[in-house]
């Protein structure tokens, strides 16, 4: 996650003991059994076929879909390419930008679970690069870190192999000078689905993100000013433009899969004369559906919701960010327009039945587990601001050992004056409580990036399958990750 230059980069990551070199697959093992658990398991739940459109968004918030060139229909296999080309953020707008297959946001995974995904990925970047496929279970090999692969240097390629285990809206991004190449335009989204699905009129995802340009019209670089709030942006963009509009007919009940893809802003989403209808976040569905006004989305995270079209034929109505507080000097203290909603001349339609219950998970057994501490703080070296975990900042953060099939209970404690996003890699957890205050049955999901509130604390509980390897945890705004807000589990056997 750490800024440095190409020739550090590769003495430090030589000094490394890695799970994988260059152009290799998942280890043998762990990862072939997750890929056949995986795959047993889609065949028992008889999940749909592959859809071939769940997005229908056209012109500025279309996202390009992947050219599968495997016959075989449980194995997704796709070429992605990292190249610097020109990205058009409105209407003869167009800046310099790292991308995905020659766009932002980069082209769109997706598949059932159980499906077999492989990535022949070419970095084409005058930078080094890698991929981490955030939120997803993946074998340690394909996670996109310093412990699991060397930097894809330019000219060089990879590649990634995993099964899709889980349903749900996940993303990839890079792990290597993280903030500066996301915020360049390297992010695409991922959708996994399975059974259950809810039935609507519509579907599709929405990546939100902020840019910040220079006098000179291009993506203004990452600067020491950024560091302490963490780099937020004047210009809000939707499915990478600042210009697109949300088509929606009177009394159409559509599905926005939504991910916060900024490196550091927090939208708290509203729709004026709406109501949300959270169907999920992260890696599923709640138990019980729940309405509410606004949304706090912040780096890292997805909602599913439904949003129902109770405007009349014509309406034009804006989404916004709702004002929000998150310490540092970060956010906006009046609303923000992030993208508009029209409604279309047409008829209104009778709405759908939404969906009242989802399967209820089972918590996790801890009673008699041993809970840890993960202290969020900060501290001033000189006229750096570092960010620490446990009194100390990243690479020095004390690695915390943990056991295959060992249920973990940590507290997350922040202890400075801004929220943090907290992201772990590779598994899901389950929110035990917070601010001391047990979370219910009805709001228990799974996750892997939440929000901790300045001055509170948010006890999780997971478990660690048959995936041992170094696994990273961070804050999810780039810049503090960069600045020493990210830790390491070893997860052994």
């Amino acid at each position: 996650m750490f800024r440095c230059s190409p020739a550090a980069m590769l003495l430090a990551f030589a000094a490394l003991p890695f799970a994988c070199g260059p152009n290799s697959g998942p280890p043998d093992g762990a990862g072939d059994a997750a890929l056949d658990a995986a795959a047993d398991a889609a065949d028992a739940a008889d999940v749909m076929t592959r859809p071939s459109s769940p997005d229908p968004w056209a012109g500025r918030l279309a996202i390009p879909r992947f050219t599968d060139r495997n016959p075989d229909p449980r194995i997704i296999e796709v070429d992605l390419e990292a190249r610097v080309a020109e990205w058009e953020i409105s209407a003869g707008r167009t800046v310099r930008a790292y991308t995905y297959n020659g766009t932002v946001p980069g082209p769109m995974l997706e598949g059932n679970v159980g499906d077999t995904v492989i990535v022949h990925f070419t970095n084409r970047l005058p930078d080094p690069t890698t991929i981490h496929w955030h939120g997803m279970r993946v074998p340690h090999a394909a996670d996109g870190t310093h412990h699991t692969q060397m930097p894809v240097m330019p000219g060089a390629t990879y590649d990634y192999r995993f099964a899709l285990a889980d349903a749900g809206l996940f993303w990839y991004h890079p792990h290597l000078m993280t903030d500066s190449q996301v915020e360049r335009g390297l992010y695409a989204p991922i959708v996994v689905r399975g059974a259950g699905e809810p039935v609507v009129d519509r579907e599709g995802v929405l990546m939100l993100d902020d840019v910040r340009l220079g006098m000179d019209g291009q993506i203004a670089p990452i600067v020491m000013t950024d560091d302490l709030p963490g780099r937020e942006g004047s210009i809000l963009l939707t499915n990478g433009h600042s210009d697109g509009a949300i088509p929606i007919r009177a009394g159409a009940t559509q599905r926005w899969r939504i991910v916060n893809a900024s490196n550091a802003r927090y939208f708290n989403l509203s729709l004026a004369g709406h109501r949300f209808l959270v169907l999920g976040a992260d890696m599923g569905f709640y138990p019980q559906p729940r309405e509410v006004d606004n949304y706090l989305l912040v780096p890292g995270e997805r909602v599913d919701i439904l949003v129902r079209g109770t405007g009349m034929p014509g309406n034009d109505v804006a989404l916004q960010s709702l004002p929000y507080n998150r310490g540092y000097g970060g956010g906006s203290t009046t609303p923000l327009d992030v993208i508009h909603v029209q409604y279309t001349m047409d008829a209104a339609i009778p709405a759908l039945a939404p969906p009242t219950s989802f399967p209820a998970i089972m918590p996790l057994a801890v009673a008699g587990v041993m809970q840890r501490d993960v202290r969020f703080g900060m501290m001033l070296t000189g006229t750096v601001t570092l960010f620490t975990i446990n009194g100390q900042a990243a690479p020095n953060v004390p690695v915390i050992t943990a056991r295959v099939n060992q249920t973990e209970v940590w507290d997350i404690i922040n202890a400075t004056p801004g929220d943090h996003p907290f992201h772990l890699h590779g598994f899901s957890y389950q929110v035990i409580s917070r601010a001391g205050m047990p979370e219910s049955a009805a709001d228990l999901i799974w996750r892997d990036t939440i929000n901790i509130p300045r001055g509170q604390t948010i006890r999780i509980a997971w478990r660690p399958d048959n995936r041992p390897g170094m696994w990273m945890y961070h804050c999810h705004i780039l810049e503090h990750a960069e600045h020493g807000m990210l830790g390491e589990v070893d997860v052994q056997p």
